[in-house]
C-alpha cells in the first residue's frame, strides 16, 4: 500500500499503511488533557531507526534499499548488558516516543532486536500538565549507620515519601515494630529531615542520584542523630557561622545551576541592591497581590523573600533552594524535573512572577492601543509609559522597565507605523560569523594510509563540495574523488550528494569523507559499494532466524569495485587487500599472504567454470564461486549484470574456507535482501564468524585513526565590544517570512522592515548576549569574546529621547552582576559573577561554592547575562572592602554527615 501524506502534529508524524492493510500514526510524544490518570505507557524509539523507516514506508516500495529491519535501541542503552538508559537523550534528536499500541505493530511488523528489552515509559500526572517519565528518579537508600553500602532504587516522581520510606524498610528488612524517618543528604554534605511523607517526590525536589538516609530510632526511644558526637547538628552548625550577608551559596538539587545563577543575579546573594532591600525591609509584604489571575496567588514573591532574607542573614555558608524549586515547578511545568534549561528563561519567570506577584494595579481596565499616526514621537512615548502602568505597577517595572520605540515599514505603500513598547532586557545577536568549523574523518584508498582526522573552516551556507573541496587542500585528493557519508551505529545513515546543503549536517554527527575512484556515480566503468562489517554468533536454542546474532561493528566502507573485476572472486579479494590493515599483516596482502590466510578445507569437487557465481538460491556467497553447502537463510544471487562469474575450467581442487562471507543486505545492514537489477547503490555485508574474526582480525587497529596536523590548530575568534552588539540589536532588518506584519493600508500581510530604538533606561539594565543560536536544522552555542566595561557604560549615543532641559538624564552604568554559562548547549554549567552591594568586594558563585575573585577575571567568553546599574542610583559602599576576605568553606555547608533535627 502506498503511504499517506504526515498528518498534522507537533512532532513529525507519519501515517503509515502496512502490507497487512493496517494503519498507523506515529511520532507526537504531546500529551493532551486525558480524562483519566490511567494513561498508557509510551515507549522509546530509537530516532535514526525511526527516520530510516519513515523514508521506507514514504518511498512505497517494499524492496527499497531504506528497508529499516529490526527495531534497534542499542544507541539508547551504555551498554548491552545492563541496558541501563544513556543520561540526558534528547527527545526528537536520539529518540522519539510512541504510545503502547504502535510500539506493538511495529515490533510486529520489524521485530526487536535480540536480547533488547523495550523502553517502557509511564505517563505521570504532573502540576497542569502530563509528562512521560523518561528518567525515573533514581536514589540511594541507606541507613544511617551503614552509609558505605547505598542501594539503588528508581521512583516516579509522583511517587510519596512514605512510599520511598517503605521501600527503604523492605530493602534493609526493617521490623514492623521500629520507628523509622528518612533524611536527604544535599550535594554541600548538608541534611534535611524529609517530614511530610505524603509529599511526592516532585515537591521534596528529590533528585536523581540524591541520597537519603533512614533512620531508625534506638530501643531507649531516642533518635541517632541527637546524640553528641554521633552526627553533628547542622542548625547548630550554622547557627555557629557569622560571615559576611549576601556571601552565599545555593545548593544544587540535580541540574539546578541556571536556577541557582539566576537567583543569584536577581538579588539573594550579592546583586541588586533595591530589589534586595526592598525584601529584606518587608516592603513587600504590603504589596503582595494575591488575586491577580496572571499571578501565583503570592507564592513566588514569598518564596523568593525567604531565600532573600537566608543569604543576607549571614548565618549560612549555603542554602538550600527546594521550596522554590517546588514553587516554580507548579507554576511553569517547563521547569519540572530536573533537566537543564536556560538560566535566562528563569530569569525571565521570575521577574514576571515576581511582578505579577507584586503588582500594585489590584484592577486591570481594558486599554486601547493606538498609532502614532504622526503625532510627536514624547507624546506617544508618554501615552504608551502612562496605559503600561495602568496595568503594570511593581518594583519590577520600578527598577528594570524601559521603553523602545519600534518602526515599522511598509515596502509596498511605504506606511509608516510607530509604536512604543515597554522591555525588561535588552536581547542583542552577537556579530554571527558566515563560516563554521567541521571535523571529519577522512578514508584514503590505501590500505597502508590510516584515515585522518581533520578539521576544516567551510562556509555556513555552502554544499557538501565545498567540504570536499576544503579537505583536498589538506589531502592532495581531488575533491571530486570524494564521497561524504554520516556514520551512525557502525552503518550509513546518510550518504551525500555534492550539492546537498552543508546545514543538513549537524554538529554531533560522525563524517567520514571516502575516496574512491573516479566520480560520485559509476562513472569510468567503477561502480562504489557501501560494505558493512559483520559479526555472526552460533545461534542459540536451536533457532531457525537467520539474523539472530548478527552484529555490526567497526566502521563501513565505500568501496570503488571495477566493473571488469566486478565478480565475487575479485570482490572477495578486493576487500581482503582493504581489510589488511586490519589483519596480522597490518597492509595489502601478497598472494603468498593471502594464500596463507586462507584456512585449508577439505578437497572437493568444485565448480571454477561458467556461471559459478550465479548461484542456485539460497546459496552461500565465500570467496570461491559457490563456496560449498548452502545455509536457508543465504539469499538469491545478484544478477549477472552487476557481479559476474569468472571464467575458468572445471577442476577438482583443494578448496580452503573463506575468512568471510559476503552477503547483499539492506542499507541497515541487518537484513539480507536480493540485489535488484538498475538500484543506484549496493550494500554489501562481510560476515565474519566470531572465532574468525577474534583470530586474524584486529579491530583496535583497525579502527586507528591519526590526527592531521590542522587539528592543532585551534579557531579562535575575534573579541567583539558589547557596543557592537547593541548596534546589531538597533539596525534596520526585514521581518521573516513567519512573522510579517499586517499594513493597515495594504489591508494583507507584508514582509515590512523593523528598526527598534532606545528611548528610555531603566534603573537596572539586563543585557542577554543572545549566544544560543536555534535554527530547524542545527543548534550551537557561540563562545565569541565579548569585551563589556566593568565601569561607564555610556547609552548616550543610542537614546533618541530628545532633551526637555539642559540637564539630561545620565545614561552610564556600572557592572553589578554576571551570569555564565560554560560549555556546550548539551553538557553545560552556569556560574555568576556578583559584587556585595555593601562591600563593593566580587565574588564568585558556584552553585554553594562562594569565593572572591578580582575583577579582570570578570570578563570571559562565558559571560551570558550582564547586569548594569545606573551611576547615578548606585549607593557606594561605606564600609573599607576588603581586598582578600576569607572565603567560605568550599564544600558550602556543614562538615561531616550532619543532619537537621526538629
Amino acid at each position: 500500500s502506498q503511504p499517506q501524506a504526515s498528518c498534522p502534529c507537533v512532532m513529525v508524524c507519519v501515517a503509515v499503511s502496512h502490507r497487512d492493510g493496517s494503519w498507523l500514526n506515529v511520532g507526537s510524544s504531546q500529551l493532551g488533557p486525558s480524562p483519566t490518570s490511567l494513561s498508557p505507557p509510551r515507549y522509546l524509539l530509537e530516532n535514526h531507526w525511526y527516520q530510516q523507516w519513515k523514508e521506507y514506508v514514504e518511498s512505497g516500495d517494499q524492496n527499497s534499499s531504506s528497508f529499516p529491519g529490526r527495531i534497534n535501541n542499542a544507541e539508547l542503552f551504555e551498554d548491552l548488558e545492563s541496558f541501563r538508559l544513556k543520561e540526558r537523550l534528547v527527545e526528537s534528536e536520539e529518540y522519539v516516543l510512541v504510545p503502547e499500541d504502535v510500539w506493538n505493530k511495529l515490533v510486529s511488523w520489524y521485530g526487536l532486536e535480540h536480547d533488547q528489552p523495550p523502553i517502557e515509559r509511564k505517563v505521570v500526572e504532573l502540576p497542569s500538565t502530563q509528562k512521560v517519565e523518561v528518567y525515573p528518579v533514581e536514589l540511594y537508600l541507606c541507613q544511617h549507620n551503614d552509609m558505605e553500602s547505598p542501594v539503588s532504587t528508581q521512583f516516579s516522581r509522583v511517587d510519596t515519601i512514605d512510599t520511598v520510606l517503605r521501600e527503604a524498610r523492605r530493602q534493609f528488612e526493617v521490623s514492623p515494630e521500629d520507628e523509622t524517618r528518612l533524611w536527604v543528604k544535599n550535594s554541600d554534605g548538608s541534611c534535611e529531615r524529609l517530614r511530610n511523607i505524603h509529599m511526592t517526590v516532585l515537591d521534596a525536589c528529590l533528585s536523581p542520584g540524591q541520597v537519603v538516609i533512614m533512620e531508625t530510632r534506638n530501643k531507649d526511644g531516642t533518635w541517632p542523630s541527637s546524640r553528641p558526637h554521633v552526627m553533628r547538628n547542622s542548625v547548630e552548625d550554622e547557627e555557629l557561622y557569622s560571615g559576611q550577608p549576601g556571601v552565599c551559596g545555593l545548593t544544587n538539587l540535580g541540574n539546578t545551576c541556571f536556577m541557582n545563577s539566576a537567583l543569584q543575579v536577581a538579588s539573594v546573594s550579592a546583586m541588586c541592591p533595591p530589589l534586595t532591600e526592598y525584601f529584606l525591609n518587608n516592603h513587600y509584604l504590603g504589596e503582595l497581590n494575591f488575586g491577580n489571575p496572571l499571578g501565583m496567588k503570592g507564592e513566588i514573591a514569598e518564596a523568593y523573600a525567604d531565600l532573600v532574607k537566608q543569604a543576607w542573614s549571614g548565618h549560612h555558608r549555603a542554602i538550600v533552594p527546594r521550596m522554590f524549586k517546588t514553587k516554580v515547578g507548579h507554576f511553569a511545568s517547563q521547569f519540572l524535573g530536573y533537566h537543564q534549561h536556560d538560566a535566562q528563561e528563569l530569569l525571565s519567570f521570575l521577574l514576571d512572577g515576581l511582578h505579577e506577584d507584586l503588582n500594585r494595579v489590584k484592577r486591570k481596565d481594558y486599554v486601547e492601543l493606538r498609532d502614532a499616526a504622526g503625532r510627536p514621537d514624547e507624546e506617544v512615548a508618554e501615552e504608551a509609559w502612562r496605559n503600561h502602568k495602568r496595568r503594570n505597577d511593581s518594583i519590577i517595572v520600578d527598577i528594570f522597565h524601559g521603553l523602545f520605540k519600534s518602526t515599522l515599514v511598509c515596502p509596498a505603500c511605504c506606511k509608516v507605523s510607530v509604536t512604543f513598547d515597554p522591555f525588561c532586557y535588552l536581547s542583542v545577536p552577537l556579530p554571527v560569523s558566515h563560516e563554521r568549523t567541521m571535523e571529519v574523518f577522512f578514508v584514503y584508498m590505501d590500505p597502508c594510509r590510516k584515515p585522518q582526522q581533520h578539521r576544516l573552516v567551510v562556509p555556513k551556507a555552502g554544499k557538501v563540495l565545498d567540504l570536499c573541496i576544503a579537505l583536498a587542500k589538506h589531502t592532495g585528493v581531488p575533491a571530486e574523488q570524494m564521497m561524504v557519508a554520516d556514520v551512525f551505529s557502525h552503518r550509513f545513515y546518510k550518504l551525500y550528494q555534492a550539492d546537498e546543503a552543508l546545514s543538513c549536517i549537524l554538529e554531533r554527527d560522525d563524517i567520514f569523507v571516502y575516496e574512491v575512484a573516479g566520480a560520485q556515480a559509476e562513472l569510468g566503468g567503477s561502480l562504489v559499494l557501501s560494505v558493512y562489517l559483520r559479526e555472526r554468533a552460533p545461534p542459540r536454542d536451536n533457532t531457525s532466524d537467520p539474523g539472530y546474532g548478527v552484529v555490526l561493528f567497526g566502521h563501513p566502507l565505500l568501496v570503488s569495485v571495477p566493473q571488469a573485476q566486478l565478480s565475487w572472486d575479485a570482490l572477495y579479494s578486493l576487500l581482503l587487500d582493504r581489510l589488511g590493515g586490519g589483519t596480522e599483516y597490518g597492509g595489502p596482502l601478497s598472494p603468498h599472504q593471502l594464500k596463507a590466510l586462507l584456512p585449508p578445507g577439505e578437497e572437493e569437487e568444485e565448480a571454477l567454470g561458467e556461471g559459478t557465481v550465479s548461484q542456485a538460491e539460497g546459496e552461500e556467497w565465500g570467496s570461491g564461486g559457490s563456496g560449498g553447502p548452502s545455509t536457508p537463510s543465504s539469499p538469491p544471487a545478484p544478477p549477472p549484470s552487476r557481479l559476474r562469474p569468472t571464467s575458468q575450467p572445471k577442476r577438482k581442487c583443494r578448496r580452503r574456507r573463506p575468512l568471510f562471507v559476503l552477503r547483499p543486505v539492506s542499507a541497515n545492514g541487518t537484513s539480507e535482501r536480493p540485489v535488484l537489477p538498475g538500484e543506484a547503490q549496493l550494500y554489501i555485508a562481510i560476515d565474519w564468524d566470531s572465532d574468525m574474526k577474534k583470530r586474524y582480525y584486529d579491530e583496535e587497529e583497525a579502527e586507528g585513526y591519526v590526527k592531521h596536523e590542522c587539528m592543532g590548530h585551534a579557531q579562535r575568534g575575534q573579541p567583539v565590544k558589547l557596543r557592537e552588539c547593541v548596534e546589531l540589536f538597533t539596525t534596520v532588518e526585514t521581518l521573516e517570512e513567519e512573522n510579517p506584519w499586517y499594513c493597515p493600508t495594504c489591508k494583507r500581510h507584508q514582509l515590512a522592515t523593523k528598526k527598534l530604538d532606545l528611548w528610555a533606561l531603566p534603573e537596572v539594565l539586563i543585557i542577554h548576549l543572545k549566544r544560543f543560536s536555534y535554527t530547524r536544522l542545527a543548534r550551537e552555542k557561540l563562545d565569541t569574546l565579548v569585551e563589556f566595561p566593568i565601569r561607564d557604560l555610556d547609552f548616550s549615543d543610542f537614546i533618541i529621547k530628545p532633551w526637555a532641559d539642559m540637564a539630561p538624564v545620565p545614561h552610564k552604568y556600572d557592572l553589578i552582576a554576571v551570569s555564565n554559562h560554560y560549555g556546550s548547549l548539551r553538557d553545560g554549567h552556569y556560574t555568576t559573577f556578583a559584587r556585595n552591594k555593601d562591600s563593593g568586594q566580587w565574588f564568585y558563585f558556584d552553585d554553594s561554592s562562594v569565593s572572591p575573585v578580582a575583577e579582570h577575571q570578570i570578563e570571559s567568553k562565558a559571560a551570558y547575562v550582564l547586569f548594569y546599574h545606573r551611576q547615578d542610583r548606585i549607593r557606594r559602599p561605606t564600609t573599607a572592602c576588603t581586598p582578600n576576605p576569607r572565603p567560605p568553606d568550599a564544600g558550602g555547608g556543614p562538615r561531616g554527615d550532619s543532619m537537621e533535627v526538629d
